[in-house]
């Protein structure tokens, strides 16, 4: 004998079986990944372009070229720095300081090399105030750059320091 439903139990069971599909159709929670990009941190040296005349303050002009390192005082004589003339081993890091001025006012600078990954140049007198210098270098990062600063004070036991971008100490010109 076959069974019949009634409207009102097919309606029931209609109901109770479409339920569950009524549930599964709302609309799901979900949850937004958004990739964010992580910015490098900007580089502790300024690029310029060779024969790019710097301000360095003070009546102080610094520029680079291929060559190497020229500066002019507020005397306006010119200076130069070779990077060319076998003075400087770009094999391994190194530093080099030059300093005008007097107890009241003096300008330092100089090269750095043997790096790509030149991170900050300190200065660090006898009794012990440091002074960040500025790092400027050619396009390319060619192994070296030039670095400059202001300082008061006598230049006697002034020493030089030069660290990569994780602070790793690469070379030390000690005070004179």
């Amino acid at each position: 004998m076959k069974k019949y439903l009634s409207a009102a139990a097919v309606l029931a069971t209609a109901a109770v079986t479409a339920a569950p599909a009524a549930v599964a159709a709302a609309p799901a929670r979900t949850t937004t990944v958004t990739a964010v990009a992580v910015a490098k941190p900007p580089s502790p040296v300024s690029v310029v372009r060779s024969g790019e005349r710097v301000d360095a303050g003070k009546g102080w002009t610094v520029w680079l070229t291929e060559e190497g390192k020229h500066w002019v005082g507020p005397d306006g004589t010119e200076n130069f720095r070779s990077v060319v003339d076998g003075n400087i081993d770009p094999s391994e890091p190194g530093v080099s300081h030059q300093s005008e001025g007097d107890a009241t006012a003096t300008f330092h600078s100089g090269l750095f090399y043997g790096t790509k990954k030149a991170g900050k140049v300190v200065l660090t007198d006898a009794g012990g105030r440091r002074t960040s210098a500025t790092l400027l270098e050619l396009p390319g990062r060619p192994g070296w750059g030039v670095w400059y600063a202001h300082r008061a004070g006598s230049v006697d036991g002034v020493g030089v320091k030069l660290y990569d971008r994780n602070g790793r100490l690469l070379a030390e010109l000690p005070g004179f």
